[in-house]
């Protein structure tokens, strides 16, 4: 019997490297795909929806098929599964006026969602904000209005420097979601808000920076309340410099210095690391500081395990 829902969150708060599976554009969502995965070698299924299909009938039927195949070696009831979301996170009001996506996603029962092209810090404030429910206040400023205050017509507010707004994730969707975690609609309410942020939320949420405002912007997107993870995002941040090859392995400077920032970064407040990695150098990576394994590669999970002396069954 697992410890936690969701094997990210396991794995990364004993500082486990993770390793995921699965397609940026063109991942098969049918339920049998999912009893399929369910065996995956992989830590998690990275499901592309930001140049893949937006595909919410099929994502359901494919986290129902994962819940019918039974636990997972590890003992967890399915592998976790991350969406890459539509929106990008350019501005606040782009992530806001497209946060029912948010809603959608994790209506399904997902474990976790990244937005990507990340560039504003009020943008990934809005879009942790969009993936909270209202009564979970780990992090939301003291001082905002309270709800019998805005009832009275006070306006809502802006949560102060280094703290969250209310929360936004509304009712409805538990009855969806909380079979396919195995727990009751009542918890669901309790468990399904970020980790770290909430040492008993299941939910993983990350941001890709993948453009030069996003590099830019770096140190106070990452400092984000209810963030877990981060990227840089070489294939597009390529295209910004003029390349349709995308630079890496090994990086040219500029593109170095943008990785090398962000890890730095992650490290800082304490978020994982992802990056693409192969079996040569998985463990250097790994021993930098990277915890979120890209590259589609059983023999690169088996030997970034090995190195860590992973204990879990996998």
């Amino acid at each position: 019997m697992a410890a936690r829902i969701n094997r990210l969150v396991e794995l990364l708060s004993q500082d486990q490297a993770v390793y995921y599976d699965g397609h940026h554009c063109g991942h098969v969502l049918t339920r049998e795909q999912g009893m399929a995965d369910a065996a995956t070698w992989a830590d998690y299924m990275n499901i592309g929806m930001e140049h893949g299909c937006f595909d919410m009938s099929g994502l359901e039927a494919y986290m129902r098929g994962m819940a019918e195949a039974g636990a997972t070696r590890s003992g967890h009831r399915t592998p976790a599964v991350v969406v890459e979301a539509p929106v990008n996170g350019t501005d606040e009001a782009n992530v806001r006026h497209n946060a029912w996506q948010f809603r959608q996603i994790l209506g399904r029962g997902v474990h976790g969602i990244i937005l990507c092209q990340a560039e504003d810090p009020a943008a990934v404030r809005a879009f942790v904000e969009s993936c909270r429910y209202p009564h979970n206040t780990i992090g939301v400023d003291p001082g905002l209005p309270t709800p019998l205050e805005r009832m009275g017509g006070a306006v809502r507010g802006r949560a102060g420097p280094g703290l969250l707004g209310i929360g936004a994730r509304g009712r409805g969707s538990e009855p969806c979601a909380a079979p396919i975690w195995g727990v009751s609609e009542a918890a669901y309410f309790g468990l399904a808000d970020p980790w770290p942020l909430n040492p008993a939320g299941e939910l993983l949420l990350g941001v890709k920076l993948e453009s030069p405002e996003g590099i830019a912007n770096c140190e106070a997107i990452l400092a984000t309340p209810g963030l877990g993870y981060a990227e840089i995002g070489p294939g597009d941040l390529s295209l910004s410099f003029g390349s349709v090859a995308v630079l890496n392995d090994p990086y040219p400077p500029h593109m170095k210095a943008a990785r090398d920032h962000v890890l730095a970064m992650c490290l800082k407040y304490g978020l994982a690391f992802l990056e693409g990695c192969s079996p040569a150098n998985v463990a250097g990576r790994i021993d930098e500081g990277v915890r979120v394994v890209a590259g589609n590669n059983p023999e690169t999970a088996r030997v970034g395990r090995a190195h860590q002396n992973r204990t879990l069954p996998d």
